[in-house]
């Protein structure tokens, strides 16, 4: 059984105060978690990213959900388009839920944080446009924990929106694999199942389905005649 350890450290308030603290901790992970949180404060961005059905918003409700329990304030957006279980709250396809704050524009972010927060959560970060990527950095560099979650390709299997940026500038990537609904591999796609070309199409099971590589297909008509094999191989090989 771990024994307390009784430490005496100095940390600093918001506004540059030294104050000595005392505390107790099982190990040294607690100890700098609480140094984390009560001291200097390092912004981040983390992306969790992944295709359709694989449990993106679960993963942000549980970060959200542990940042709480830490006692740190957390402010979760989505973007306002996004109604498909509920307008205000964050709901995952499980049907897990938060309560969130929709907003129209990325910039509606900075406007809307209150001085308390120290993590900001946000959903289908994807249909924001690239706005988002000052946004995010802005929060990161003033030192907000930043958590976005988001699809990482479209229908089309596509890099979507500002994700690639996104991605780019992460302190952290989490890209979480769904299930194939054909063979049951892990899935990297979204399938779309509609008739329709337009990017941002909300939908649930009747519209998408996870797909792996192999059973994964899109291909626009202008693009569907094939070249002979012989000819793709010397393209290769130039």
């Amino acid at each position: 059984m771990a024994k307390f350890i009784l430490h005496s450290l100095s940390s600093f308030d918001r506004s540059g105060i030294i104050q000595k603290i005392k505390i107790k901790s099982f190990e040294r992970g607690v100890l700098m978690s609480y140094i984390m949180f009560n001291g200097h404060h390092h912004g981040a961005i983390e992306v969790v990213c992944g295709p359709m059905f694989s449990g993106k918003t679960e993963e942000l409700i549980r970060r959200v959900k542990r940042a709480q329990i830490a006692k740190q304030r957390v402010q979760i957006f989505k973007p306002a388009i996004d109604v498909r279980y509920d307008e205000v709250k964050v709901v995952s396809h499980s049907s897990q839920e938060i309560l969130s704050e929709p907003v129209e524009k990325a910039v509606d972010i900075l406007l809307k944080l209150k001085d308390t927060t120290r993590v900001v959560a946000i959903d289908e970060i994807q249909f924001f446009d690239m706005e988002i990527v000052k946004v995010v950095t802005k929060l990161a560099n003033r030192g907000y924990r930043v958590i976005c979650a988001g699809l990482d390709l479209d229908y089309k299997a596509e890099p979507f929106g500002p994700m690639p940026e996104l991605l780019a500038r992460a302190d952290s990537v989490q890209k979480i694999q769904s299930i194939c609904t054909v063979c049951g591999a892990p899935a990297t796609r979204s399938q779309r199942l509609a008739d329709c070309t337009d990017t941002v199409l909300l939908g649930e099971t009747d519209s998408y389905e996870a797909r792996c590589r192999a059973h994964y297909f899109y291909e626009p008509e202008d693009e569907q005649v094939r070249l002979p094999i012989q000819e793709e191989v010397s393209q290769f090989a130039n």
